[in-house]
């Protein structure tokens, strides 16, 4: 189902021009909420048994979504316990604080994206759906933008974003750089950076950007057959790629500010916040300060990756 462009979207935005952030990460709204109950009702369909007590093919994705969800919180059900499966996560998604709000709205997406995504055309014909794995994800990264709230889902999981601009022009071509190129590893690691900063753990989140980054590098050494020492961090992986060339010559130059950033500019930051012991006291990590890794880890590996795929 298409999402409709309406007036009060439009004053809204109007509105939020200017200013210097639109995205919040503490309230998930009732009207969003809502909306991801229509999504989950277009995607996954209704739970019903027919006159013969089968149910609908989709129906284990909500039997299942129920199942963990009450395991994982240590209760014996979500909502009235009267109601079926769909009932009771729905009810569980109106009323439940935002950080187990979005732990059932990923599980959710991940059923959709992976288990309905999978059901023959005949299944999903019974299931009566009318919105495709796709679509419910691009609708359901919408509803986020358009609530204002500074979460997307990727790859399986929903992260948290900083920056609109800078997540789309980094963070996701990166994962679909590395997912493209068969670099699950640093994939992996890029992921839980994101996690860890959506749960505020601000110095594990540096400490993986970076070992996504050397990852990347590792990587692109085995795929190339250039040798390096196996607890090689990046300034030696970084003087492996220069040398041979994976930048061309005549750009050397160009880019000898940017081996400078990427050599000093986040093994710099994950070592004085995260790579070594904190002392007598303990080291806070600013928000910002994992924001800032990220990013730049996402956009160190585009270039990376690119490079890699350029070079013949």
């Amino acid at each position: 189902m298409p999402v409709f462009d309406l007036f009060s979207k439009r004053k809204k935005l109007q509105e939020a021009q200017g200013k210097t952030d639109v995205y919040q990460y503490v309230d998930l709204p009732t009207p969003f909420r809502i909306q991801v109950a229509h999504i989950w009702r277009a995607a996954i369909g209704r739970w019903r048994r027919n006159s013969y007590g089968d149910v609908s093919p989709t129906s284990t994705v909500w039997e299942g979504l129920h199942d963990i969800i009450a395991r994982e919180k240590g209760v014996w059900f979500l909502g009235d316990k009267s109601g079926d499966p769909e009932q009771r996560c729905t009810d569980y998604l109106m009323t439940a604080p935002t950080d187990d709000a979005l732990d059932i709205i990923e599980l959710s997406f991940r059923g959709i994206d992976n288990i309905v995504r999978g059901l023959s055309p005949v299944e999903l014909q019974v299931a009566r759906l009318s919105q495709s794995p796709d679509a419910a994800i691009e609708e359901l990264n919408t509803r986020f933008r358009e609530n204002g709230i500074g979460y997307q889902y990727l790859n399986g999981e929903i992260v948290q974003v900083d920056s609109q601009y800078l997540h789309s022009e980094t963070v996701k071509p990166a994962l679909a750089l590395l997912n493209d190129a068969g670099f699950s590893g640093p994939a992996s690691e890029f992921m839980s950076a994101f996690d860890h900063h959506r749960k505020d753990e601000n110095k594990e989140a540096i400490a993986d950007a970076l070992k996504a980054l050397e990852s990347t590098m590792k990587a692109i050494c085995a795929a190339r057959n250039w040798a390096h020492h196996a607890n090689a961090t990046a300034k030696p992986l970084m003087d492996i790629l220069f040398q041979n060339k994976l930048v061309p010559p005549e750009m050397e130059s160009h880019f000898a500010a940017l081996r400078s950033a990427m050599e000093s500019g986040l093994p710099t930051l994950a070592n004085k916040t995260s790579r070594h012991g904190q002392g007598a006291t303990p080291v806070e990590v600013p928000a910002h300060f994992a924001a800032y890794a990220l990013h730049l880890a996402a956009s160190n590996i585009v270039f990376l990756v690119e490079c890699h795929k350029a070079k013949k």
